[in-house]
Protein backbone atom coordinates (compact mmCIF):
# COMPACT_ATOMS: atom_id res chain seq x y z
CA UNK A 1 0.00 0.00 0.00
CA UNK A 2 1.23 3.55 -0.81
CA UNK A 3 2.26 5.45 2.26
CA UNK A 4 0.18 8.22 3.41
CA UNK A 5 2.86 9.89 4.22
CA UNK A 6 1.59 13.09 3.10
CA UNK A 7 -1.16 13.31 6.20
CA UNK A 8 0.59 15.64 8.19
CA UNK A 9 -1.05 16.92 10.82
CA UNK A 10 -0.05 20.22 12.88
CA UNK A 11 2.93 20.97 11.48
CA UNK A 12 4.94 22.88 8.28
CA UNK A 13 6.75 20.03 6.25
CA UNK A 14 8.88 21.29 3.47
CA UNK A 15 10.20 18.39 0.72
CA UNK A 16 12.25 18.50 -2.47
CA UNK A 17 12.60 16.22 -4.93
CA UNK A 18 15.96 14.68 -4.01
CA UNK A 19 14.55 13.07 -1.35
CA UNK A 20 14.52 9.43 -1.90
CA UNK A 21 11.25 8.15 -2.82
CA UNK A 22 9.64 4.07 -2.66
CA UNK A 23 6.42 5.30 -4.85
CA UNK A 24 6.08 3.37 -8.04
CA UNK A 25 5.58 4.50 -11.69
CA UNK A 26 3.12 2.89 -14.29
CA UNK A 27 6.36 1.27 -15.76
CA UNK A 28 6.63 -0.62 -12.56
CA UNK A 29 3.13 -1.84 -12.53
CA UNK A 30 3.82 -3.35 -15.95
CA UNK A 31 1.46 -0.48 -17.74
CA UNK A 32 2.25 -0.77 -21.54
CA UNK A 33 3.63 2.79 -23.24
CA UNK A 34 5.34 2.97 -26.51
CA UNK A 35 9.11 4.81 -27.45
CA UNK A 36 12.27 4.63 -25.40
CA UNK A 37 12.35 6.56 -22.55
CA UNK A 38 15.80 8.61 -20.93
CA UNK A 39 17.51 7.17 -17.79
CA UNK A 40 15.54 8.64 -15.57
CA UNK A 41 12.10 8.84 -17.71
CA UNK A 42 12.17 12.20 -16.58
CA UNK A 43 12.71 16.06 -18.02
CA UNK A 44 15.67 16.35 -16.73
CA UNK A 45 16.87 13.58 -18.82
CA UNK A 46 17.69 16.72 -21.08
CA UNK A 47 20.51 17.53 -20.50
CA UNK A 48 20.86 21.07 -18.70
CA UNK A 49 17.04 20.80 -17.49
CA UNK A 50 17.39 20.91 -13.80
CA UNK A 51 13.80 20.68 -11.27
CA UNK A 52 13.27 21.79 -7.75
CA UNK A 53 10.55 21.49 -5.26
CA UNK A 54 9.34 23.48 -2.21
CA UNK A 55 5.97 21.72 -0.45
CA UNK A 56 4.23 23.08 2.26
CA UNK A 57 1.81 20.94 4.26
CA UNK A 58 0.36 22.23 7.74
CA UNK A 59 -2.44 21.85 9.66
CA UNK A 60 -5.98 19.88 9.70
CA UNK A 61 -9.65 20.01 9.51
CA UNK A 62 -12.56 22.80 9.54
CA UNK A 63 -11.00 25.74 7.19
CA UNK A 64 -9.98 29.22 8.66
CA UNK A 65 -8.51 31.51 5.84
CA UNK A 66 -4.37 32.64 7.18
CA UNK A 67 -4.03 29.57 9.12
CA UNK A 68 -5.27 26.60 7.20
CA UNK A 69 -4.72 23.86 6.77
CA UNK A 70 -2.14 23.95 4.22
CA UNK A 71 -1.82 21.42 1.41
CA UNK A 72 0.24 23.90 -1.50
CA UNK A 73 4.01 24.36 -2.85
CA UNK A 74 6.01 25.38 -5.93
CA UNK A 75 7.63 23.68 -8.73
CA UNK A 76 10.76 25.14 -10.77
CA UNK A 77 12.21 24.39 -13.78
CA UNK A 78 15.41 25.72 -14.56
CA UNK A 79 16.38 24.98 -19.02
CA UNK A 80 19.59 26.29 -18.58
CA UNK A 81 20.83 25.18 -14.81
CA UNK A 82 21.54 28.20 -12.72
CA UNK A 83 22.95 30.10 -16.38
CA UNK A 84 21.91 33.08 -17.52
CA UNK A 85 19.77 33.05 -21.01
CA UNK A 86 16.83 32.63 -22.50
CA UNK A 87 15.85 29.30 -24.91
CA UNK A 88 13.72 28.86 -27.99
CA UNK A 89 10.04 28.63 -26.78
CA UNK A 90 6.49 28.64 -27.62
CA UNK A 91 2.58 28.55 -26.00
CA UNK A 92 -0.23 26.72 -26.67
CA UNK A 93 -3.88 27.03 -24.93
CA UNK A 94 -5.73 24.48 -25.14
CA UNK A 95 -8.31 26.07 -22.54
CA UNK A 96 -7.48 28.98 -21.59
CA UNK A 97 -9.15 29.06 -18.33
CA UNK A 98 -6.29 29.85 -16.69
CA UNK A 99 -2.53 31.62 -16.18
CA UNK A 100 1.05 31.35 -17.90
CA UNK A 101 2.58 34.79 -17.11
CA UNK A 102 5.07 35.66 -19.78
CA UNK A 103 2.99 34.53 -22.77
CA UNK A 104 2.83 37.58 -24.41
CA UNK A 105 6.71 37.89 -24.46
CA UNK A 106 7.21 34.34 -25.55
CA UNK A 107 4.27 34.66 -27.98
CA UNK A 108 6.61 37.96 -29.43
CA UNK A 109 10.06 36.65 -29.05
CA UNK A 110 10.22 33.17 -29.63
CA UNK A 111 11.97 32.82 -26.12
CA UNK A 112 11.69 32.12 -22.59
CA UNK A 113 12.22 35.48 -21.05
CA UNK A 114 14.60 34.35 -18.23
CA UNK A 115 16.10 31.38 -16.65
CA UNK A 116 12.88 29.83 -14.54
CA UNK A 117 9.75 28.70 -14.94
CA UNK A 118 7.55 28.11 -11.64
CA UNK A 119 4.35 26.29 -11.66
CA UNK A 120 1.99 26.52 -8.13
CA UNK A 121 -1.18 27.62 -7.11
CA UNK A 122 -4.02 29.87 -8.64
CA UNK A 123 -3.53 32.71 -6.51
CA UNK A 124 0.60 32.09 -5.70
CA UNK A 125 0.89 33.31 -9.52
CA UNK A 126 1.87 36.87 -8.28
CA UNK A 127 4.65 35.49 -5.12
CA UNK A 128 6.28 33.39 -7.43
CA UNK A 129 6.53 35.18 -10.14
CA UNK A 130 8.24 38.15 -8.24
CA UNK A 131 9.99 35.89 -6.29
CA UNK A 132 11.69 33.68 -9.34
CA UNK A 133 12.01 37.74 -10.90
CA UNK A 134 14.25 38.71 -7.70
CA UNK A 135 15.85 35.30 -7.50
CA UNK A 136 17.67 35.95 -11.21
CA UNK A 137 18.27 39.57 -10.67
CA UNK A 138 20.49 38.56 -7.20
CA UNK A 139 22.14 35.44 -9.49
CA UNK A 140 22.30 37.43 -12.82
CA UNK A 141 22.33 40.92 -12.51
CA UNK A 142 25.12 43.27 -12.83
CA UNK A 143 23.79 45.57 -10.36
CA UNK A 144 21.47 48.06 -12.58
CA UNK A 145 18.44 49.05 -13.10
CA UNK A 146 17.30 46.55 -15.73
CA UNK A 147 13.62 44.58 -14.90
CA UNK A 148 14.27 41.39 -13.24
CA UNK A 149 17.75 41.48 -14.56
CA UNK A 150 16.59 40.36 -17.93
CA UNK A 151 13.18 39.15 -18.31
CA UNK A 152 9.83 38.59 -17.22
CA UNK A 153 9.32 35.69 -15.13
CA UNK A 154 7.06 32.22 -16.49
CA UNK A 155 4.77 31.14 -14.17
CA UNK A 156 1.99 28.79 -14.64
CA UNK A 157 -0.59 27.49 -12.02
CA UNK A 158 -3.60 24.68 -11.44
CA UNK A 159 -6.51 24.81 -8.32
CA UNK A 160 -6.10 23.43 -5.19
CA UNK A 161 -9.04 24.94 -3.32
CA UNK A 162 -10.43 21.64 -2.23
CA UNK A 163 -7.32 20.86 -0.15
CA UNK A 164 -6.25 24.09 0.34
CA UNK A 165 -6.16 27.12 2.61
CA UNK A 166 -5.74 28.81 -0.92
CA UNK A 167 -7.03 32.40 0.03
CA UNK A 168 -4.56 32.50 2.56
CA UNK A 169 -1.87 32.78 0.72
CA UNK A 170 0.60 30.18 2.51
CA UNK A 171 3.07 30.30 -0.69
CA UNK A 172 6.13 32.72 0.34
CA UNK A 173 9.58 34.07 -1.02
CA UNK A 174 11.38 31.77 0.75
CA UNK A 175 9.48 28.87 -0.54
CA UNK A 176 10.09 29.93 -3.97
CA UNK A 177 13.76 30.82 -3.25
CA UNK A 178 14.42 27.10 -1.88
CA UNK A 179 12.68 25.29 -4.94
CA UNK A 180 15.34 27.68 -6.93
CA UNK A 181 18.59 27.11 -4.61
CA UNK A 182 17.34 23.21 -4.47
CA UNK A 183 17.18 22.30 -8.55
CA UNK A 184 19.07 19.66 -9.79
CA UNK A 185 18.76 16.88 -12.39
CA UNK A 186 18.62 13.46 -11.72
CA UNK A 187 15.56 11.78 -11.00
CA UNK A 188 12.12 13.29 -9.92
CA UNK A 189 9.62 12.81 -7.15
CA UNK A 190 6.34 12.75 -8.60
CA UNK A 191 2.80 13.05 -6.96
CA UNK A 192 1.53 15.11 -3.68
CA UNK A 193 5.22 17.18 -4.31
CA UNK A 194 5.70 20.81 -5.70
CA UNK A 195 3.14 22.84 -7.27
CA UNK A 196 1.37 19.31 -7.45
CA UNK A 197 0.84 19.01 -3.48
CA UNK A 198 -3.09 19.35 -3.33
CA UNK A 199 -4.20 18.42 -6.57
CA UNK A 200 -6.95 15.94 -8.18
CA UNK A 201 -6.58 13.80 -11.38
CA UNK A 202 -9.70 12.10 -12.81
CA UNK A 203 -11.38 11.81 -9.45
CA UNK A 204 -8.20 10.73 -7.85
CA UNK A 205 -5.48 12.42 -5.84
CA UNK A 206 -3.74 13.99 -8.93
CA UNK A 207 -0.12 16.31 -8.67
CA UNK A 208 3.00 16.38 -10.32
CA UNK A 209 4.52 13.84 -13.17
CA UNK A 210 6.96 13.35 -15.69
CA UNK A 211 8.08 10.88 -18.16
CA UNK A 212 11.23 10.94 -21.69
CA UNK A 213 11.54 10.01 -24.56
CA UNK A 214 14.44 9.23 -26.76
CA UNK A 215 14.19 9.87 -30.80
CA UNK A 216 16.75 9.16 -33.32
CA UNK A 217 16.41 11.81 -36.84
CA UNK A 218 18.95 10.93 -39.43
CA UNK A 219 21.28 8.95 -37.08
CA UNK A 220 21.51 11.77 -34.71
CA UNK A 221 19.84 11.20 -31.03
CA UNK A 222 17.72 13.74 -29.15
CA UNK A 223 15.77 13.98 -26.19
CA UNK A 224 12.85 14.77 -25.19
CA UNK A 225 11.09 15.73 -21.58
CA UNK A 226 7.83 16.38 -19.97
CA UNK A 227 6.91 17.71 -16.94
CA UNK A 228 3.02 17.61 -15.87
CA UNK A 229 1.00 19.31 -13.18
CA UNK A 230 -2.01 17.38 -13.31
CA UNK A 231 -5.42 18.87 -11.43
CA UNK A 232 -8.42 17.83 -14.09
CA UNK A 233 -10.95 15.11 -15.32
CA UNK A 234 -13.62 13.45 -14.39
CA UNK A 235 -13.71 9.62 -13.47
CA UNK A 236 -15.84 7.97 -16.18
CA UNK A 237 -13.40 9.74 -18.81
CA UNK A 238 -10.13 8.20 -17.43
CA UNK A 239 -8.48 5.96 -20.10
CA UNK A 240 -5.02 3.67 -19.27
CA UNK A 241 -3.53 2.25 -22.65
CA UNK A 242 -6.20 2.43 -24.14
CA UNK A 243 -8.66 0.97 -21.44
CA UNK A 244 -11.49 2.10 -19.82
CA UNK A 245 -10.71 2.04 -16.40
CA UNK A 246 -12.92 5.50 -14.91
CA UNK A 247 -15.87 3.14 -15.79
CA UNK A 248 -14.25 -0.13 -13.63
CA UNK A 249 -12.99 1.32 -10.81
CA UNK A 250 -16.17 3.62 -9.85
CA UNK A 251 -16.05 3.96 -6.38
CA UNK A 252 -13.16 5.48 -4.00
CA UNK A 253 -14.96 8.98 -4.91
CA UNK A 254 -13.59 12.04 -3.69
CA UNK A 255 -15.23 13.58 -0.20
CA UNK A 256 -16.21 16.99 -0.33
CA UNK A 257 -17.54 19.03 1.77
CA UNK A 258 -18.80 22.06 0.04
CA UNK A 259 -18.91 22.66 -3.78
CA UNK A 260 -15.43 22.46 -5.96
CA UNK A 261 -14.26 23.77 -8.58
CA UNK A 262 -13.11 23.16 -12.34
CA UNK A 263 -9.41 21.62 -12.33
CA UNK A 264 -6.37 22.91 -14.95
CA UNK A 265 -3.48 21.35 -16.47
CA UNK A 266 -0.06 22.79 -17.08
CA UNK A 267 2.00 21.02 -19.02
CA UNK A 268 6.51 21.97 -19.76
CA UNK A 269 7.98 19.88 -22.85
CA UNK A 270 11.54 20.22 -23.06
CA UNK A 271 14.28 19.03 -25.81
CA UNK A 272 17.60 19.03 -27.24
CA UNK A 273 16.80 18.93 -30.45
CA UNK A 274 17.43 22.58 -32.62
CA UNK A 275 13.77 23.55 -33.13
CA UNK A 276 12.37 27.25 -34.05
CA UNK A 277 9.95 28.68 -32.10
CA UNK A 278 7.01 28.32 -34.79
CA UNK A 279 8.07 24.59 -35.01
CA UNK A 280 7.72 24.70 -30.79
CA UNK A 281 4.37 25.83 -30.94
CA UNK A 282 3.47 22.60 -33.35
CA UNK A 283 5.26 20.84 -30.26
CA UNK A 284 3.43 22.18 -27.60
CA UNK A 285 -0.16 21.54 -29.64
CA UNK A 286 1.08 17.96 -29.73
CA UNK A 287 0.68 18.23 -26.22
CA UNK A 288 -2.42 17.52 -26.15
CA UNK A 289 -2.96 14.70 -28.43
CA UNK A 290 -1.19 12.95 -25.29
CA UNK A 291 -3.46 14.66 -22.93
CA UNK A 292 -6.46 12.88 -25.03
CA UNK A 293 -5.46 9.69 -24.90
CA UNK A 294 -6.09 9.63 -20.67
CA UNK A 295 -9.36 10.33 -21.58
CA UNK A 296 -10.24 13.84 -20.61
CA UNK A 297 -12.67 16.45 -23.30
CA UNK A 298 -10.75 19.76 -21.69
CA UNK A 299 -13.35 21.11 -19.75
CA UNK A 300 -14.89 24.57 -19.96
CA UNK A 301 -13.59 25.60 -16.52
CA UNK A 302 -9.75 23.39 -16.90
CA UNK A 303 -6.84 25.78 -17.84
CA UNK A 304 -4.87 23.53 -19.87
CA UNK A 305 -2.20 25.44 -21.20
CA UNK A 306 1.52 24.12 -22.27
CA UNK A 307 4.76 25.39 -22.98
CA UNK A 308 7.42 23.72 -25.45
CA UNK A 309 11.44 24.99 -25.47
CA UNK A 310 14.24 23.70 -26.54
CA UNK A 311 18.20 24.08 -25.31
CA UNK A 312 19.46 25.04 -28.21
CA UNK A 313 19.71 28.66 -28.92
CA UNK A 314 20.73 30.32 -31.99
CA UNK A 315 23.97 32.12 -32.52
CA UNK A 316 24.47 35.04 -32.57
CA UNK A 317 27.29 37.81 -33.88
CA UNK A 318 29.44 40.38 -31.65
CA UNK A 319 27.38 43.00 -31.63
CA UNK A 320 24.43 40.90 -31.60
CA UNK A 321 23.21 42.20 -34.66
CA UNK A 322 22.23 39.13 -36.36
CA UNK A 323 21.50 35.55 -35.83
CA UNK A 324 21.77 32.04 -37.02
CA UNK A 325 19.60 28.80 -36.44
CA UNK A 326 20.64 25.19 -37.40
CA UNK A 327 17.46 23.66 -37.15
CA UNK A 328 15.85 20.42 -38.23
CA UNK A 329 13.43 20.56 -40.74
CA UNK A 330 9.54 20.69 -40.25
CA UNK A 331 9.60 17.39 -42.50
CA UNK A 332 11.86 15.23 -40.25
CA UNK A 333 9.39 16.36 -37.06
CA UNK A 334 7.15 13.79 -37.09
CA UNK A 335 9.24 11.58 -34.21
CA UNK A 336 9.69 14.82 -32.10
CA UNK A 337 5.84 14.88 -32.14
CA UNK A 338 5.58 11.40 -31.38
CA UNK A 339 7.80 11.60 -28.69
CA UNK A 340 5.68 14.32 -27.30
CA UNK A 341 2.20 12.84 -27.68
CA UNK A 342 3.69 9.20 -25.90
CA UNK A 343 5.82 10.89 -22.88
CA UNK A 344 2.73 13.41 -22.26
CA UNK A 345 0.44 10.45 -21.92
CA UNK A 346 2.89 8.60 -19.59
CA UNK A 347 3.50 11.72 -17.06
CA UNK A 348 0.26 11.74 -16.57
CA UNK A 349 -0.30 8.03 -15.70
CA UNK A 350 2.53 8.33 -13.20
CA UNK A 351 0.84 10.96 -11.62
CA UNK A 352 -2.14 8.72 -11.08
CA UNK A 353 0.39 5.90 -10.21
CA UNK A 354 2.41 8.41 -7.55
CA UNK A 355 0.05 10.50 -5.93
CA UNK A 356 -0.89 9.58 -2.33
CA UNK A 357 -4.37 9.52 -0.45
CA UNK A 358 -4.68 13.32 0.58
CA UNK A 359 -7.08 15.02 3.54
CA UNK A 360 -7.21 18.84 3.27
CA UNK A 361 -9.48 21.81 4.12
CA UNK A 362 -12.84 20.51 6.09
CA UNK A 363 -11.66 17.16 5.72
CA UNK A 364 -11.93 16.94 2.03
CA UNK A 365 -10.26 13.51 0.90
CA UNK A 366 -8.72 12.91 -2.32
CA UNK A 367 -8.12 9.33 -2.68
CA UNK A 368 -5.13 7.55 -4.37
CA UNK A 369 -5.90 4.85 -7.44
CA UNK A 370 -5.19 1.66 -5.92
CA UNK A 371 -2.36 -0.15 -7.76
CA UNK A 372 -3.61 -3.48 -7.67
CA UNK A 373 -7.56 -2.58 -8.87
CA UNK A 374 -5.68 -0.60 -11.55
CA UNK A 375 -3.36 -4.10 -12.87
CA UNK A 376 -6.47 -5.94 -12.24
CA UNK A 377 -8.20 -4.10 -14.89
CA UNK A 378 -5.76 -3.63 -17.10
CA UNK A 379 -5.42 -7.35 -16.92
CA UNK A 380 -9.09 -8.19 -17.61
CA UNK A 381 -8.49 -6.07 -21.25
CA UNK A 382 -5.47 -7.92 -21.95
CA UNK A 383 -2.90 -4.89 -21.23
CA UNK A 384 -0.90 -6.59 -18.84
CA UNK A 385 -0.55 -10.44 -18.81
CA UNK A 386 -1.54 -12.86 -16.32
CA UNK A 387 2.13 -13.07 -15.11
CA UNK A 388 2.75 -9.12 -14.99
CA UNK A 389 3.11 -6.83 -12.48
CA UNK A 390 1.35 -6.78 -9.50
CA UNK A 391 1.08 -4.95 -5.86
CA UNK A 392 -1.11 -6.16 -2.74
CA UNK A 393 -2.94 -3.41 -1.47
Amino acid sequence: MKAFCLIVLGIMTTLSWAQPTTTKRARDLGIPFNGTPGTNNAITDVAGVQVGYSTIIKGEGKLEVGKGPVRTGVTVILPAGRNRGSKPAAMYSLNGDGEFTGAHFINDYGTIPGSAIGITNTNSVGIVRDAIGEWQFKNFSDGGNEDFSFGLPVVGETWDGDFNDINGYHVKKEHVFEALDNAKSGPIAEGNVGGGTGMWLYGFKGGTGTASRLVTIDSVKYTLGVLVQANFGYRSDLMVAGVPVGKEITDLMPVFHDPRQDGSLIVVVATDAPLLPNQLHLVARRISLGVARTGTISGNGSGDIFLAFSTVEPQYDEGYTHMNWSVLPKWKLDPIFRATVEATEEAIINVLVAAQTLKGVNDNIMYECPEDRLVEVLRKYNRIPPDGSKKKK
